[in-house]
């Protein structure tokens, strides 16, 4: 199965580690994976992948915000409609699990079907979390 990992960290910086643990999971059950950053590819990639994964942070310590480039990167990725995907957000702040909530509702909107959805603790919580895709 061919798998795109979006990852969307607060800030503009390279994919966290845990975004490559996900991957790294994936990856070791037989699957294509690539990571894409949402801060500097647009979503025109994203029809072409069987499954997609988004990665989002929250933006502060008492906000349950996703980036603003997690709508962006979805709604420039046209045929999303039935795409199954899954939502992971990164442990952090003190509303995760809203952000979490609030990541896939953005998803949703675009009309994909989220099938997983998770907090990520560490990277190798990530990894095992990744194992469990498609098995």
């Amino acid at each position: 199965m061919r798998i795109a990992v979006v990852s969307a960290p607060s800030t503009r910086r390279s994919p966290p580690d845990y975004v490559a643990a996900l991957a790294k999971g994936m990856g070791s059950m037989g699957h294509t994976v690539d990571v894409i950053d949402a801060w500097t590819e647009e979503g025109m990639r994203l029809p072409g992948y069987d499954y997609v994964a988004v990665v989002a942070e929250t933006l502060s310590l008492f906000s349950r915000e996703i980036p603003a480039v997690v709508s962006k990167i979805l709604s420039l990725g046209s045929g999303l409609g039935g795409k199954k995907s899954a939502a992971f957000v990164r442990k952090g702040g003190l509303r995760f699990n809203r952000t979490l909530s609030t990541l896939m509702r953005a998803m949703e909107k675009e009309g994909m079907v989220v099938n997983w959805s998770d907090i990520l603790i560490s990277a190798p919580h990530a990894e095992a979390m990744g194992k469990r895709i498609g098995a």
